[in-house]
């Protein structure tokens, strides 16, 4: 019997110095996503076990919108965030230096727009049916967001301007509340909100949604010393967005995705969640067609003075680490053209 207790006790000793190494061994890592369903590969990937299986005690840090998880990346809160395709060219043209790492959200690897996410929305009895009913009215938008931009080309392949309606602008949590209050005739929303406002303000009607625009895409990202001062933490990062993402993808998976989403996604139920994910694209890579969507948005911002000259993608994605993940696992985007 001693014997046996001896090596009951042996077994658990052994058991317990693995866990806690395996604690040990475990990288810290802060990951930001915005508070709407584009973040669904980063609360897939937590919620799913995905960080913890590449190794890594990861803590998802929400913030409402891509400037203010910028601002967090450059306090040093969070290790990677996202930003949209649509402003952050602007801060890198600025000298602030940033390496794209993983795909976060759109189709940007094999188009050069993807903006099947937001829309207009009006309210009912404003006339409102097509862009160009909305000049001399009042649209609601978050001003410098992919939404305002969205706006604004719009407007222009109808031949108009900014100038010709009233930009009202409101944060993107009032979105709803200001539509439904009649604040504005008309809101720019992305999903969740463009569906959520469709329920709440009855009689509204989608105006428009995607068309071509723009590419309302995002790639993760993080400053270069963190990047590169563990590289198999990063690695880790990649890899584990990447099986989330696949994960995301399978159909099959929709009701757990769900469920995930209702739990990170404030105001959100899990078929709310069902509802809105599928105007999204979720895909993980990043590539020569994720560069020329980031030019076209350059290009965009050029035109609208909000830039001067083109910017190099080269001095942002580093393509090496999502290369190594599809490399080693071909099965995480055997269903992406």
């Amino acid at each position: 019997m001693s014997i046996i207790r001896n090596s009951l006790m042996t077994f658990a000793a052994a058991a317990a110095f693995t866990a806690a190494g395996a604690s040990v061994q475990a990288a810290d890592i802060k990951v930001g996503a915005a508070s709407n369903v584009g973040g669904m590969i980063v609360f897939v990937a937590q919620g799913k076990g995905f960080f913890a299986k590449h190794g890594l005690n990861a803590k998802v840090v929400v913030r409402n919108t891509g400037s203010a998880l910028t601002k967090s990346l450059r306090a040093g809160e969070i290790d990677f965030a996202p930003a949209a395709f649509t402003n952050l060219p602007v801060a890198l043209e600025k000298g602030f230096k940033l390496r794209g790492v993983v795909g976060y959200l759109g189709g940007h690897y094999s188009a050069p727009t993807s903006d099947g996410n937001v829309g207009i929305i009006a309210r009912p009895g404003t006339g409102i049916k097509s862009i160009k009913d909305l000049k001399g009215k009042k649209v609601g938008v978050a001003f410098g967001t992919t939404g305002d931009l969205y706006l604004q080309e719009a407007l222009k392949r109808a031949g108009m301007s900014k100038n010709d309606v009233k930009r009202i602008n409101v944060r993107p949590p009032s979105h709803v509340s200001t539509l439904d209050s009649g604040g504005v005739d008309a809101m720019v929303a992305w999903e969740p909100n463009v569906t959520k406002a469709l329920d709440k303000v009855k009689g509204s009607n989608l105006v428009i949604r995607g068309g071509g625009y723009v590419c309302f895409c995002a790639g993760m990202h993080g400053l270069p010393e963190v990047v590169y001062k563990d590289r198999k933490r990063t690695q880790a990062f990649v890899d584990a967005m990447a099986e989330a993402a696949h994960f995301l993808r399978d159909p099959k998976n929709s009701k757990e995705v769900s469920e995930i989403g209702s739990r990170y996604v404030r105001g959100m139920n899990a078929n709310l969640v069902a509802r809105t994910t599928k105007h999204v694209i979720y895909d993980a890579r990043i590539g020569g067609g994720t560069a020329a969507a980031f030019k076209a948005s350059v290009k965009l911002l050029i035109a609208q003075k909000k830039m001067k000259r083109p910017f190099d993608p080269a001095k942002y994605l580093d393509t090496s680490f999502i290369d190594s993940t599809i490399k080693r696992h071909p099965e995480w985007f055997s269903d992406m053209k």
